[in-house]
């Protein structure tokens, strides 16, 4: 498949690993931000083409792992609702709150369902107006354009029963959390493609040189993320704390533009709880004031909600790349796709999901 294939042939692939191997002199850590390069380095094995003295650490790239225990909650409460539909990605159907799962709610009667965007939970909402239609807006910056747009042209086409639970985060307030942690390991970080397509990579400079690390921005395909490893390698030798663009074919300096203006225009910066991780401050996207009437959070206030978490899952620790899913007692046993005690094991971008998936 053109501009597919390209990016997965084996004897570039061989190449680039040459060249790590040629240009590493000592043990560096380096972070793939984001949970579908983490899925990419599993499926194609990409550890073992890299000299010992690489050890790439999984970070909290997952916007549906780190979805707060409270937030699902809360969506579990509202989806249970006799006159709501609730819509939301594929991914976040089997994700667990404190007692069951969006999945557990729709087998006992609740009108949920999977939908490809929210432009389709927009589309519900047209049809039936007799119901309360509820879209779960989660992701990072790569989503929050599709669903700012969705509450515009609710609002344009007059609807009063459609309402978004946003739970958006923000990647650079993540990045420095875990640079400034006390024992951290990360000496250099590849980041996200796509977040950079919509954002640009200008945020990442003031990070990079506050805490003296590369930052690499890099794609999804074996060749994207072993180019990034060998530019973040380079740097990190020569002790250059830059940022580069090595996914030019889709990332610009500034971004896209409409994108961001579109984020600008219905959501703003707020903290956020991060699940297993706690509040970052200013990481997060919530409804402005004017856009109130899509809020699902404000239009059903269900009081306090108390969430429990397992005491032997250790998200937490994985999303914030200070373990690995082998060293959870709970990893495939206890905790499986099928039986997943944390989100990790439940999205296509967690990490737990990754390992049981291409390990076994």
């Amino acid at each position: 498949m053109k501009y597919v294939d390209e990016y997965r042939d084996h004897d570039m692939v061989k190449a680039i690993s040459g060249k790590i191997s040629e240009a590493v002199s000592k043990p560096w850590n380096i972070m793939e931000i984001c949970g579908g390069q983490t899925h990419a380095i599993m499926k194609y094995n990409l550890q073992e083409f890299l000299p010992g003295e690489i050890n790439l650490i999984h970070g909290p790239g997952c916007p549906v792992c780190v979805t707060p225990l409270e937030k699902i909650d809360k969506a579990l409460a509202i989806a249970a609702m006799d006159d709501v539909i609730f819509a939301t990605f594929g991914d976040m159907i089997r994700v667990p709150g404190s007692e069951t799962d969006l999945f557990g709610i729709k087998a006992s009667g609740a009108d949920v369902r999977m939908v490809y965007s929210p432009l389709d939970a927009v589309k519900i909402a047209a049809e039936n107006p007799g119901q309360r239609v509820v879209f779960f807006a989660i992701g990072f910056e790569t989503t929050a354009p599709a669903n700012a747009l969705s509450v515009i042209q609710a609002g344009k086409l007059g609807l009063k029963n459609y309402s978004i639970l946003s739970s958006h985060v923000l990647v650079p307030p993540a990045m420095e959390l875990i640079l400034s942690s006390p024992g951290n390991r990360v000496q250099g970080f590849l980041a996200a493609g796509h977040v950079c397509t919509v954002m640009g990579y200008h945020e990442y400079l003031p990070i990079a040189k506050k805490y003296s690390v590369p930052i690499t921005v890099t794609g999804f395909e074996p060749v994207d993320i072993l180019q990034g490893i060998l530019t973040t390698v380079g740097n990190l030798e020569k002790g250059k704390a830059e940022v580069s663009n090595d996914y030019r074919r889709s990332v610009t300096f500034e971004g896209n533009k409409i994108a961001q203006e579109m984020i600008s225009r219905v959501f703003e910066i707020t903290d956020q709880a991060w699940r297993g991780i706690g509040v970052i401050k200013a990481s997060g996207l919530s409804l402005k004031e004017e856009y109130s009437a899509f809020d699902a959070s404000k239009i059903f206030p269900l009081g306090e909600i108390n969430p429990v978490e397992p005491e032997i899952c250790i998200a937490g620790e994985i999303l914030q790349g200070k373990r690995k899913p082998v060293e959870c007692e709970a990893y495939g046993t206890l905790c499986t796709p099928e039986n997943p005690l944390g989100a990790p094991m439940v999205s296509q971008e967690g990490a737990c999901s990754a390992y049981y998936r291409y390990k076994n």
